[in-house]
């Protein structure tokens, strides 16, 4: 009797068999069983005799939820804690996976750039060789020739494009451009540059106005440069330990001697060691979890700058007179700027600004957004009289980028740079910790 009334229970609409309900979730049958041994979309009712399963028809709207989720990818794992969550907070996780996804296509994007236009520079020096097969092609350089004659000053040389677009630019004695796109772009691709270049360069950190401690790190060297911005209780230990691990000369000697192909995989190798530091800083702190910090990053051969980048401290290029910003913050309010849903006034008074989307961290974190800890890795094109400013959100999100660039271009040399940067973030209140780090790519004579 107890096996009839659940069936009758079933046919009356009170509950709906697993084909109807996989009809109306839009959920496979084979989909729903595997589900509810996952224990992620239990049905209301088994039958204790033969099996079946029974859903309360209250149970669709979940049931969709999880089917569109897997439809943009998400791990089921990950769908378990959303399926818990209420809808705001399921929203707010929704938005920090999908940021995560395009970030990370970003830096696949940036990768197969890189390899077009390597192997393009390469087809393009194989079609000079004699006896070569294939069409001879263009001699200039990828992205346009530099103006024969072009002088420049301390910020930049030539004709400097937009963001997005192709550029032609010189530089001092009249060197043209060898990589290709705007300060923007994957980076220098070729050989190294005619003309030796050398870092001259300045870091500075500060307390802040409110702070009683400083987690950030600065590190200004020939070869690194270095800002992190810790957070957590080791969040001092952190943003050390991340820096302290891009010194080693592992990555490279500073001669120019790696191909582009070497040093994007040793700067892979390098990040991978910024992060395994960071693990074991805060591993023995209570909270590891809550524990890791933010780093932005240059490598310097003598030839190329290698960028790794992981979280919303910044890296900036002035050239020709003009600030570019050359990354991208790993952070909440950044993901909802990219896809409209709030503007960059906004922003700056929203209360999830500081939610990151990508850190170092010490473990899988429990946050309701999850922080992914693989940093991005890019070459940078290098041109002298560039003059690259790198520093924590305490300087970037208190001043903003027309006061940047004017303090930049004021100073004389990277000392005065960082001080009058750092100065900056006191008059505007010093809410923050602050790091920055100025450098100047010059010709090695001049040095």
């Amino acid at each position: 009797m107890e096996r009839e009334g659940r069936a009758v229970g079933a046919a009356s609409g009170e509950l709906v068999t697993i084909g109807e309900f996989a009809r109306l979730s839009r959920l496979s049958a084979k989909a729903l069983r595997r589900y509810d041994e996952l224990g992620l979309l239990r049905p209301a009712l088994v039958d204790p005799v033969n099996g079946y399963r029974y859903y309360d028809p209250a149970q669709v709207e979940g049931a969709r939820l999880v089917a569109w989720l897997r439809r943009i990818g998400m791990p089921l794992s990950r769908i378990g804690r959303i399926v818990a969550l209420d809808a705001g907070a399921a929203a707010v996780e929704i938005r920090a996976y999908w940021a995560r996804v395009e970030a990370e296509t970003a830096a696949r994007r940036d990768l197969a750039m890189y390899l077009v236009d390597h192997l393009s520079a390469e087809g393009r020096a194989m079609s000079r060789i004699p006896g070569s097969t294939g069409s001879t092609g263009s001699t200039g350089n990828a992205g346009g020739t530099g103006h024969a004659g072009g002088t420049g000053n301390a910020a930049g040389t030539g004709r400097t494009g937009s963001p997005g677009g192709a550029e032609d630019t010189g530089s001092r004695g009249g060197r043209g451009s060898s990589g290709s796109g705007a300060p923007g772009g994957p980076g220098v691709l070729g050989g190294p540059v005619a003309v030796p270049l050398a870092i001259r360069c300045a870091a500075l950190t500060d307390t802040g106005a409110v702070r009683t401690t400083n987690q950030d790190a600065a590190f200004a060297g020939p070869r690194l440069l270095a800002v992190a911005d810790g957070f957590g209780e080791g969040g001092a230990e952190a943003s050390a330990a991340a820096i302290e691990a891009l010194k080693p000369t592992a990555w490279g000697g500073g001669d120019g001697a790696l191909s582009a192909a070497d040093l994007l995989n040793a700067l892979e190798d390098t990040a991978d060691s910024a992060s395994r530091a960071v693990r074991d800083a805060v591993a023995r702190c209570a909270d590891p979890d809550g524990s890791g910090t933010t780093l932005t990053a240059m490598l310097w051969t003598g030839s190329r700058l290698g960028l790794v980048h992981i979280g919303d401290s910044r890296a900036y290029l002035l050239r020709g007179g003009e600030l570019f910003r050359i990354t991208h913050d790993h952070s909440l309010v950044q993901s909802m700027i990219d896809d409209g849903s709030l503007s960059r006034e906004e922003a700056a008074s929203h209360p999830g600004r500081a939610l990151l989307l990508k850190a170092l961290v010490g473990e899988a974190r429990s946050a309701p957004v999850a922080v992914a800890s693989r940093p991005d890795v890019r070459l940078r094109e290098v041109l002298a009289g560039d003059r690259y400013l790198l520093c924590s959100d305490g300087l970037s999100a208190v001043v903003d980028e027309a006061e940047l660039r004017a303090a930049v271009i004021a100073a004389e040399a990277p000392e005065e740079a960082v001080r009058r940067l750092v100065g900056l973030a006191h008059e505007a209140g010093g809410p923050d910790n602050v790091a920055c780090v100025v450098a100047d790519v010059v010709v090695a004579a001049e040095e």
